[in-house]
């Protein structure tokens, strides 16, 4: 059966088919064009309003609605925080101005953290821990001590228009068997580790047939390393996203290693000297298959292997285009929840 990936946003519809299955290799798929149609005026200007909608990873094994309709939670202190998010019961938790924290606050499952305008966390962190089914958006992180958003042992994770920046450790880290994430929308700047996929070399027994994330939409703006950096994880999908000054302290952009399948395709890379490569430090190689990217005052990237097919329908956006619609859209702040 075909995989269809449709061009669709407000309304504007363009249609890609690839067949289900085909292996991806040497940075080009049989059968899709290497290069997608460009947009006409209307269906850019429908582009560029912030979209809402679930798509990559977080909808498969189910998918992902967190606490649904359920009346909200409201808080707006770090113990009533702590207290929503670790509930048992399902729940929709409101976060309103900025709490200061430390450390790493665990959130259950079945949980929808969204942050009213201008929610902001200082100092601490959300660990989604040995959870399933939790949706985390339009919150502000900064200066945490750990973590800004570390999953792991968790299935069912969407990420989504958050903004990061100022933190000790990775930014949204993602490791130790989870599964079926979506990380979109968000904006990261002045910031060194980024994002992680998979913690160790040494994880292979739990991670391999794991780890599966799309990334989409997002910002990296000046942040220097891990954009991300994945172990073991087949299909990883890297869509769309914006890199603007990446690796200027001697990072890069995407890096596939220890046996990794990663797909990097319709990204814009601007003044990012390595956009993509296979290897890192002393992890081995993955394979990375890269198409129809956009490279302003870029490096061409290192390309290589064979992809495992991306099984949902998605939005793929020209890459030429991506730089506007994502500074237009991404981070907290750009989307009513």
């Amino acid at each position: 059966m075909g995989v269809i990936v449709n061009r669709r946003r407000a309304g504007a519809v363009l249609a890609l088919a690839a067949a289900s299955g085909v292996a991806l290799a040497g940075g080009i798929v049989t059968g899709v064009p290497a290069s997608a149609a460009p947009a006409s005026g209307a269906a850019l200007q429908a582009a560029m309003a912030a979209p809402t909608d679930l798509v990559g990873w977080a909808t498969q094994g189910g998918g992902t609605t967190g606490g649904g309709n359920l009346s909200p939670t409201n808080v707006s202190s770090a113990s009533a925080l702590t207290s929503a998010l670790s509930s048992s019961s399902a729940a929709v938790i409101r976060v309103s101005g900025t709490i200061s924290c430390s450390g790493m606050l665990k959130v259950a499952s079945n949980k929808t953290v969204l942050g009213n305008a201008g929610a902001t966390l200082v100092g601490c962190g959300l660990n989604v821990t040995k959870a399933s089914n939790v949706i985390i958006r339009n919150l502000t992180f900064r200066d945490w001590n750990d973590d800004g958003i570390n999953v792991q042992y968790s299935t069912r994770v969407w990420l989504d228009h958050n903004t990061l920046s100022h933190g000790y450790d990775g930014a949204i880290d993602i490791k130790r068997s989870s599964d079926y994430v979506t990380v979109s929308w968000n904006r990261f700047f002045n910031h060194d580790k980024t994002m992680l996929l998979g913690h160790s070399d040494d994880n292979a027994s739990e991670d391999v047939g794991h780890l599966r994330v799309t990334y989409h939409h997002n910002f990296f703006d000046g942040t220097n390393q891990r954009h991300p950096r994945v172990r073991f994880g087949n299909p990883v999908h890297v869509y769309n996203n914006y890199y603007r000054n990446v690796g200027s302290g001697g990072g890069y952009g995407v890096a596939s290693t220890e046996g990794a399948g990663v797909l990097v395709e319709g990204n814009y890379f601007e003044n990012t000297a390595d956009p993509f490569h296979r290897g890192e430090a002393s992890s081995g190689p993955g394979s990375l298959v890269a198409r129809n990217n956009y490279f302003v005052n870029s490096g061409s990237g290192d390309a290589g292997g064979s992809v495992a097919s991306i099984p949902y329908s998605y939005s793929l956006d020209t890459a030429s285009n991506v730089k506007s619609i994502v500074t237009a859209s991404a981070g907290a702040g750009k989307i009513s929840v």
